[in-house]
């Protein structure tokens, strides 16, 4: 069973967002050279990586409530130029809708264990990835999704 991580997605409003983020990333990566992948870089360096790195995903939690996640592909410690230890999360350039999940606000990022997370919303049946966002998050408060 694979582990994931979790981390609020500042500075994003919408998955929208997120994917414009993560397409100018992409973008930087190949016009230097380098393959598609968007890095986020955190302070602290996950101790489980091996069990992150098989079948892992880092969840985004967007405005409360998680919404999307992207695969991990590597996590890549490093020390920046003041001597601080940094980890590059290196992700996958796809941003996979999930179905939404409210949850609370916190600092860093958390191992999430598989049984937590929300399904794919591609998994939850025909013409439910086609509904408004606001109508699949009401539904999924109300039980219904």
């Amino acid at each position: 069973m694979a582990l994931h991580l979790i981390k609020l997605c500042v500075g994003a409003d919408s998955i929208d967002d997120l994917r414009e983020w993560v397409a100018e990333r992409s973008l930087r990566a190949i016009a230097a050279g380098l393959e598609p992948h968007s890095v986020h870089t955190t302070r602290m360096a996950p101790k489980r990586a091996d069990e992150l790195l098989d079948g892992g995903s880092l969840y985004w939690v967007i405005k409360g409530q998680v919404q999307a996640r992207q695969k991990l592909l590597d996590i890549q410690t490093f020390t920046d130029g003041e001597g601080i230890g940094r980890c590059h999360l290196v992700l996958g350039p796809e941003v996979i809708e999930t179905s939404v999940q409210p949850k609370r606000a916190f600092q860093g990022w958390r191992y999430y264990p598989e049984d937590d997370t929300p399904r794919d919303l591609h998994t939850l049946g025909e013409g439910i990835a086609e509904m408004p966002a606001d109508l699949r998050r009401e539904l999924s408060e109300l039980g219904l999704l």
